[in-house]
């Protein structure tokens, strides 16, 4: 079985239908089956699935509490007839990380937004403002419109908060949450402190702590640990916090950080599902608040290290010193300008966000 996780309107049922050979707008194909409707939840539990499709979807079935006996049943007894393709959110995810039923029986693959080459492989500066001001998510950047894309944040976020929430996590303080939400895109670029999103709140830290989890699960927000190179004072408990849709963080360096964020943890997720390898994606900071934004670990070595800024004009202090003091063999600092040089005194690279991402190939 193949399982496919991701935000909500990322494009997962879209792909999947495509794989039917009929239109992605075609929801009424046999082979396609949604755990939201009732006549296919009905279905699923009295094990009725089309036999004649070598190919069946199976759409929010994770909604069921018991999803994983019921996903592994149809797996036993149809293995070798058919493939089995399940699509949702961040139960998948959730549950595939614990010892479960299904352990040795799927193979997980994340699918993101966009990423600039995906949508330009060219990967050419003006569809860094494109993707800056629609972020990656397919119906508004395809529309490219500021209105229709308040009402797709608007639209979306409430499905998450009052659909999601609910139906998967059975959380209360809805409220509370959408409160918590409405701050943390100005939480962006900076260690997140839930000590005091919890005196905001006027909640227990460990409830802050649990609702930040739950976002996580639910692809909202993803979470990075910092990195604690040896000869440096490291920092070692505060996290950064990003969004999926880096359209709703404040234009300028928040927003570029946050989208070089989502296109390193893509690059991390495409090595970790197709090629195995234990990817991480950290920041480096240390006790003086010296800070280098990314960095990235391919089992457990780290690969590179990025800096974000607008502008191309000076190389951050903090990136020669990490790199005269840690082992990480290549340093980057990208901007939105058109530069692109080497720095003569440290041998960092500073180069524009649109050829970084097109050397490195991010997919």
């Amino acid at each position: 079985m193949v399982f496919i996780g991701g935000p909500r309107q990322v494009g997962k049922t879209t792909f999947a239908l495509s794989l039917l050979n009929t239109s992605p707008k075609n929801e009424t194909h046999p082979a396609y089956l949604n755990w939201d409707l009732s006549e296919h939840r009905e279905m699923l539990l009295r094990g009725e699935v089309p036999a004649s499709e070598p190919l069946v979807l199976l759409d929010e079935v994770h909604k069921f509490a018991r999803w994983r006996n019921l996903v592994k049943g149809l797996y036993d007894t149809r293995k070798s007839k058919q493939s089995i393709l399940v699509i949702g959110s961040a139960r998948l995810d959730y549950y595939r990380k614990g010892g479960d039923s299904l352990q040795g029986r799927y193979h997980y693959y994340r699918l993101h937004p966009f990423s600039l080459r995906e949508v330009d492989p060219g990967a050419h500066k003006e569809t860094v403002d494109l993707l800056m001001r629609f972020g990656g998510f397919p119906e508004p950047l395809l529309a490219a419109d500021e209105q229709e894309h308040r009402r797709w944040q608007r639209e979306q976020r409430q499905r998450v908060i009052r659909d999601d929430l609910r139906d998967l996590e059975r959380v209360r303080e809805v409220s509370l949450i959408e409160l918590l939400l409405q701050h943390l895109p100005a939480c962006v670029g900076s260690p997140l402190s839930v000590k005091n999103l919890s005196e905001l709140l006027q909640v227990a830290h460990e409830t802050v702590e649990r609702w930040l989890t739950v976002l996580e699960r639910l692809y909202v927000c993803f979470r990075i640990a910092p990195y604690g190179a040896p000869r440096i004072r490291a920092v070692k408990k505060e996290k950064k916090l990003y969004f999926w849709d880096w359209s709703q963080v404040p234009n300028g360096g928040p927003c570029l950080e946050n989208m070089l964020a989502c296109q390193l943890l893509k690059y991390c997720h495409w090595r970790e599902d197709t090629q195995g390898h234990a990817m991480e994606l950290r920041y480096l900071r240390d006790t003086d608040k010296r800070e280098i934004d990314f960095v990235v670990l391919c089992d457990g070595r780290a690969e590179f290290a990025v800096e974000c800024k607008t502008g191309e004009k000076s190389v951050s202090p903090a990136a020669g010193y990490f790199k005269a003091r840690t082992k990480i063999p290549a340093f980057f600092q990208i901007h939105l300008g058109v530069r692109d040089f080497v720095h003569a005194a440290t041998g960092i690279r500073v180069l524009p966000f649109h050829r970084f991402c097109q050397e490195l190939q991010l997919p």
